[in-house]
């Protein structure tokens, strides 16, 4: 700072229209001033060295032709998505007999589905229509920020519904003194205080990064990853970050529903009738069902961001967590429980046998 105050001052001094006869070091530091290039002179601006106030979003193709394709196909797949985690979260507000934990984490998982998918798929669609790639820098931060909330929810909401069907199956007799009312709504109320904080943490180490030159996000959202590579400044602390909120996402949930799931394995080949294993075993297939969709794709999307030249199979594959997953959830949950079948013919209107 001090070394651009006294070029400025120089600058100044040698261009002000003074009538003082200049002496030979006069000359020789406007001789200097005029050989130095600009570049040099770009940084001496205080703030972010780019100034960038929109990035562009490339989408998941550049062909004219495909964008209606694309926008018919993600408004169906939104559309879906949106009505079918409202009936789910209905049909469990409506019927009593839905009032348990287990309904209770499934009614916060489809309201989180549609916040995860209301992230993206507004905005991409938005762009097609309007036949514009930008998106602010204050959109991508936001749309960043509550991106990684909501997936980081839907992460250890998975590792709580787990921790719950460890409780029934593997200590079906104190089930009910264990999870009551006010302990599981503690446990997700642990859930959203864990998201944010990371959520936050990742964001704000983002908002330190300066943008130089490069604008163009190879995706239909703000990827975190993808704007720590275009930044132009040191991002050793966001990789860390990164790296630390992946053990934290990624491994430690895991490593949770990994345990639920042998004690559950555990505790269903103890059981000596074949109908009784049945019954233990479809209590939790829906969720073993979700959990294996959300891991597999997430892997899928890690492996194709980490080969060369992924850019855009890192987004092909993106579509899988952030649009197929959530649209799928009610169905995999509606069509393998009687409970939620039943709730649902009656808001419908139809029939109860």
């Amino acid at each position: 700072m001090l070394h651009a105050f006294l070029l400025s001052c120089l600058e100044t001094e040698l261009w002000s229209p003074s009538p003082t006869i200049r002496g030979d070091s006069d000359l020789h530091m406007e001789t200097f001033l005029s050989e130095t290039p600009s570049r040099h002179l770009h940084h001496v601006e205080p703030g972010n060295d780019s100034g960038i106030s929109e990035f562009l979003l490339l989408g998941l193709s550049e062909k004219p032709e495909l964008q209606p394709v694309i926008f018919g196909l993600f408004l169906s797949m939104y559309l879906i998505t949106v009505f079918g985690n409202l009936l789910i979260i209905l049909a469990i507000s409506s019927d009593s007999h839905l009032h348990t934990p287990m309904y209770f984490f499934l009614s916060n998982l489809s309201f989180v589905d549609i916040c995860f998918t209301s992230t993206t798929v507004p905005k991409m669609l938005w762009n097609i229509q309007a036949q514009s790639k930008v998106i602010t820098y204050a959109g991508c931060l936001t749309q960043m920020y509550f991106f990684i909330l909501f997936a980081g929810f839907d992460d250890f909401l998975l590792t709580v519904m787990a921790y719950d069907r460890f409780v029934a199956i593997c200590h079906p007799l104190r089930y009910t003194v264990i999870m009551k009312p006010s302990y599981y709504v503690l446990l997700v109320l642990v859930v959203w205080v864990m998201s944010v904080l990371n959520s936050l943490l990742e964001s704000l180490t983002v908002l330190q990064l300066s943008f130089c030159s490069a604008v163009e996000i190879s995706h239909f959202f703000c990827e975190l990853h993808q704007m720590i590579q275009l930044a132009c400044s040191d991002t050793s602390l966001n990789t860390m970050v990164m790296y630390f909120a992946t053990v934290l996402l990624g491994g430690a949930p895991l490593t949770g529903i990994l345990y639920s799931y042998s004690k559950i394995v555990s505790s269903i080949l103890g059981i000596s009738s074949a109908q009784g294993k049945y019954k233990a075993f479809s209590t939790c297939a829906s969720h073993l069902s979700v959990v294996s969709l959300f891991y597999c794709t997430g892997l899928g999307v890690y492996l194709s961001s980490a080969a060369p030249q992924s850019s855009h199979a890192s987004a092909v594959a993106s579509v899988m967590y952030t649009v197929v997953t959530p649209m799928l959830n009610p169905f995999i949950y509606s069509l393998r429980n009687r409970d939620i079948k039943r709730a649902l013919k009656r808001i419908i209107g139809v029939p109860v046998m």
